[in-house]
């Protein structure tokens, strides 16, 4: 009995402490508009053509901020074969997401969602989350959380979509 309850908490830890990644049925990832930390709009069907990594982070998230570099490597890298990321910081107010990119700069958009609007349509429920649109417009993964390592399944899905 003492095996089986060790075995049953042994599988909730490694459940709940990885990261998740799924595979979208290419549904067409809902378009929106914000506001870019320059106070230009940025239109997600704009896009269309490119692929697109879209983060949903925050400052207060250890992982998000642990990622973001990251992801401005693969996006440096990728940028010139039609790939870019979106970073939607999702805090009311945006002073902490301005201070931790003013040491910590970022060479990708970072859009603000402040209500949370596009938070909701994407069905954000973990931070960070991130979201591969291809160059159709369309969702093709979907992952939640962050651990180190991830950033080696983004760029082999990434390059699989930049190939396509």
């Amino acid at each position: 009995m003492r095996s089986i309850k060790c075995a049953l908490l042994l599988s909730a830890c490694l459940l709940f402490s990885a990261s998740a990644w799924s595979a979208a049925a290419s549904e067409p990832a809902p378009d929106f508009t914000l506001k870019k930390l320059d106070g230009k709009n940025l239109k997600l069907s704009e896009l269309t053509g490119n692929v697109v990594l879209i983060n949903f982070w925050a400052s207060w998230c250890g992982p998000c901020v642990k990622e973001m570099p990251l992801l401005n490597k693969i996006h440096k890298k990728y940028e010139p074969l039609g790939f870019t990321v979106l970073g939607v910081n999702v805090e009311q107010d945006s002073d902490n997401a301005r201070a931790f990119l003013a040491s910590n700069g970022v060479d990708f958009p970072i859009l603000l969602d402040s209500k949370n609007l596009v938070t909701q349509q994407y069905d954000v429920i973990a931070m960070p989350t991130t979201v591969l649109v291809d160059r159709d417009g369309k969702i093709r993964f979907v992952h939640k959380g962050y651990k180190s390592g991830d950033e080696a399944q983004y760029r082999k899905m990434v390059k699989e979509l930049v190939r396509e």
